[in-house]
């Protein structure tokens, strides 16, 4: 499994650490911008390189912008479930129950340690099996296929 890294100015610096700390204990961290600190950049360059390498793959990303609304960018995807959370138990509830493959960081509100205490919750939780989770995945994918038409 990859972990993709993506972020704008604002969530520059703090993907800069994470992606220190993951390399640490992570095989394969990629890091897919922004690989400088550019103020004009834009987030929804971003979000959407991360979320085309993650979709229709067993891989996962992690967005940090201000807000953590890089994940509405990262939804246009069809096959991603991306969600902001600023907590651990959200990042833990994202992966178990809703299956998210990428969580957006909003850096302007997380510490460096919050943040790896959230990403590390995400990478330990394992999503459910139980039918009704898997129920709601197919409507989920369901859905995609009629937004999509592909």
């Amino acid at each position: 499994m990859r972990i993709y890294l993506g972020s704008d100015h604002r969530g520059f610096q703090l993907k800069e650490k994470i992606k220190r700390w993951l390399t640490d204990t992570q095989p394969a961290v990629v890091d897919l911008g922004n690989a400088v600190y550019d103020p004009e950049d834009d987030f929804p360059d971003f979000a959407f390189a991360v979320a085309s390498r993650v979709a229709g793959s067993d891989d996962v990303g992690i967005l940090l912008c201000g807000s953590g609304g890089m994940a509405l960018v990262a939804n246009k995807v069809r096959g991603i479930r991306a969600v902001e959370v600023s907590d651990e138990r959200r990042a833990a509830h994202a992966k178990s129950d809703d299956h998210a493959n990428i969580i957006a960081l909003p850096a302007d509100e997380v510490s460096f340690g919050q943040a790896t205490k959230i990403i590390s919750a995400w990478l330990d939780a394992s999503p459910k099996r139980d039918r009704k989770y898997l129920r709601r995945l197919r409507k989920i994918e369901a859905l995609e296929r009629m937004v999509f038409k592909a």
